[in-house]
């Protein structure tokens, strides 16, 4: 039996993006073949990944990622006014497993989303180096400094746009298939086996610390009573959860796979081996009802 070709749209959500390589892994077992990619922010990382023959080596490498180690991989940018990483480091990593590719050469169509901030509109990157690519579409907004570049702000393309399905609907494919990581609890399983230490990420200590040390106008009191972590992942969650419904009004996938807010939490990178799990299984859910 053919297979049937899709169109796979990957949603923006920090850690929980890991969910994709689980939403991957069961549709390739259940003889899907994914034809183009589109994603924001961690969507566009991880179909970058896929699109190269990476996911492998990039699972691999998560899995063996504890809190301490994502420290070494960040790299502080002391002019914090437009992020508190640079992400060099980072980058560089992904290069190891990614090269030195252009969009237009890769076997499947792919689209990585980012937000011109200078015209607040959407960019989408459909050709053209793809580190830099995904670069841009990863730069959540005061954690990653933004990249300027031909007039253009550039930032995380999940600010306006969190699952882009409008950049597929011109695809030769049977079926489009997006994958939203904000779903409500009743989406969530319980069953997950939760082999993580259930603590705060340590990429979370370190960056409160950074912005308690640069910061000259609270007193160091009233900045440790802050919790910024907190406040910035209800922001970005109340915000994607609201884009999300709004462009699933404008651009209804065929199949929408759920992927619960409970899984983890947008910062916890520690937390890869049940959220990849989580995305198995919606995905295995999702397609036996479809």
């Amino acid at each position: 039996m053919d297979k049937k070709k899709v169109s796979l749209v990957l949603g923006s959500g920090g850690a929980r993006g890991y969910a994709h390589i689980g939403v991957i892994e069961e549709l390739e077992r259940s003889s899907y073949e994914i034809v183009s990619i589109s994603g924001s922010s961690m969507g566009a990382l991880i179909g970058a990944l896929y699109a190269c023959n990476k996911i492998d080596e990039f699972k691999e490498w998560v899995l063996g990622l504890n809190g301490m180690d994502l420290t070494t991989w960040l790299d502080i940018s002391w002019d914090n006014r437009s992020g508190i990483f640079r992400g060099i480091k980072l980058m560089e990593k992904l290069a190891t497993m990614i090269g030195d590719k252009n969009i237009e050469d890769l076997p499947i169509k792919y689209t990585a989303v980012a937000t011109d901030l200078n015209r607040n509109k959407e960019v989408w990157f459909q050709h053209g180096n793809l580190l830099e690519a995904v670069r841009a579409s990863i730069s959540i907004p005061s954690l990653f400094t933004p990249i300027q570049t031909d007039g253009m702000l550039l930032v995380d393309g999940g600010v306006l746009n969190p699952l882009p399905v409008a950049p597929t609907m011109s695809d030769h494919s049977d079926i489009i298939i997006a994958v939203n990581l904000y779903a409500d609890r009743q989406n969530f399983d319980d069953s997950l086996p939760m082999i993580e230490i259930e603590k705060e990420s340590t990429i979370k200590s370190m960056i409160d610390n950074v912005i308690q040390k640069t910061q000259g106008i609270l007193s160091d009191d009233e900045i440790a009573s802050i919790p910024v972590f907190k406040v910035l992942e209800k922001t970005l969650d109340s915000m994607q959860r609201t884009l999300i419904s709004y462009h699933l009004g404008n651009y209804p996938p065929d199949v929408l796979i759920n992927i619960s807010m409970e899984v983890c939490g947008t910062f916890d990178f520690h937390k890869a081996y049940t959220t990849i799990e989580a995305g198995r299984r919606a995905t295995r859910n999702t397609l036996l009802a479809f």
